[in-house]
């Protein structure tokens, strides 16, 4: 863009504690509290009629949430993602996200919960079963699977045909994946497996090995790729004057250079979620806005979708005012640069129809 972005004066979410524009959530909010905090945003439909699609842009417009987490131990799912996550609740549905997103209209993505492996497929038919169920939010799915398992493409197999599921991922900043795995030569051939069968995969790894995201770009350029969670950026390491006690996770600038190196890869998106999980207790928009320009600067108005990370956002605010800090953020943008955000990116890169 031209000139100078000027941001507007981010105003405090109504009923949350704040000071100084910053907001103070508690980590766990209970149900009540999760609905309290959902604000109407732009967006833009999926699974509509023409007509249909019409009239909600003007009254309600979509967004598409391409980063969706659901689990439920009834249907044998005990993901590790809940150790880690800070949100230690046993079940989260689709009621539950229908309630955290009340008053909004969102079409959703669901996103693997990194199960055990002896899960995946019992977490794969749950999803894929949401998608069949037209009164949910979820429309398609990004499944969990190891690209070097010897049995990938059987599961694949087993999976893809009822065309629900757009790819897969595995989450590769475990304590238990070594730095490297990316790059071995199972992992790689997985990969580009993966493009032969038109599906994407979810590049989650810790910031200081985006460097190998990029190298894996190349190895496979046929295969699409989706960075979630802005690189898994640490917004303290932007901060002039981190709270006592908080050090960064990674270096900024060295951040910073890796997304731009992974945004000239033309196979390569970026997933704009995850971040304000890792804010700090006391955050504001403000906070979070030079992780979020840097990643619009850098992969263009046309590789960039959005993504809740609910229920994971709710260890620092709830899914509606994440929603309302990015709004903020991208608010002096070109209109049409927030819808591709918001929505008509992610329909276009996960192959999502509107008829």
């Amino acid at each position: 863009m031209n000139g100078i972005r000027r941001r507007p004066n981010l105003l405090p979410l109504p009923g949350v504690s704040s000071g100084f524009h910053m907001w103070n959530d508690r980590p766990n909010p209970t149900r009540r509290e999760m609905l309290a905090g959902a604000v109407a945003v732009a967006m833009a439909p999926v699974i509509f009629s023409g007509a249909d699609a019409q009239a909600a842009d003007v009254e309600n417009p979509l967004v598409i949430d391409t980063h969706q987490h659901l689990w439920d131990p009834a249907k044998s799912m005990q993901p590790t993602i809940v150790k880690s996550s800070g949100v230690h609740r046993p079940l989260y549905g689709p009621v539950e996200y229908a309630e955290a997103t009340r008053g909004l209209n969102v079409k959703a993505v669901y996103m693997e919960v990194d199960s055990p492996a002896d899960q995946r497929a019992a977490e794969a038919e749950y999803a894929i079963g949401l998608c069949h169920d037209r009164t949910q939010a979820t429309i398609a799915a990004v499944i969990g699977a190891w690209p070097d398992d010897p049995a990938l493409a059987a599961f694949i197999e087993r999976f893809k045909p009822g065309g629900f599921v757009r790819g897969i991922r595995q989450v590769l900043h475990a304590s238990t994946t070594p730095p490297g795995m990316c790059l071995k030569d199972e992992f790689v051939r997985g990969i580009q497996f993966l493009g032969k069968q038109e599906l994407s995969f979810d590049l989650c790894m810790r910031p200081a090995e985006l460097s190998d995201g990029l190298k894996l770009s190349h190895l496979c350029p046929d295969t699409r790729f989706i960075v979630d969670h802005c690189g898994n950026a640490d917004p303290v390491a932007f901060l002039a004057h981190p709270p006592a006690g908080l050090k960064p996770a990674h270096d900024a600038e060295v951040w910073k250079r890796d997304m731009a190196a992974l945004a000239k890869r033309p196979n390569v998106i970026c997933k704009i979620s995850g971040i304000v999980a890792r804010a700090p207790e006391m955050w504001s928009a403000e906070m979070l806005a030079p992780i979020v320009d840097h990643c619009l600067d850098s992969f263009g108005p046309d590789r960039v979708v959005f993504g809740g990370d609910w229920p994971i956002c709710l260890k620092r605010t709830s899914l509606g005012n994440w929603i309302e800090a990015l709004k903020q953020i991208v608010a002096p943008r070109p209109v049409i640069e927030q819808r591709k955000l918001w929505a008509d990116n992610a329909m276009k890169w996960y192959k999502l129809a509107v008829g």
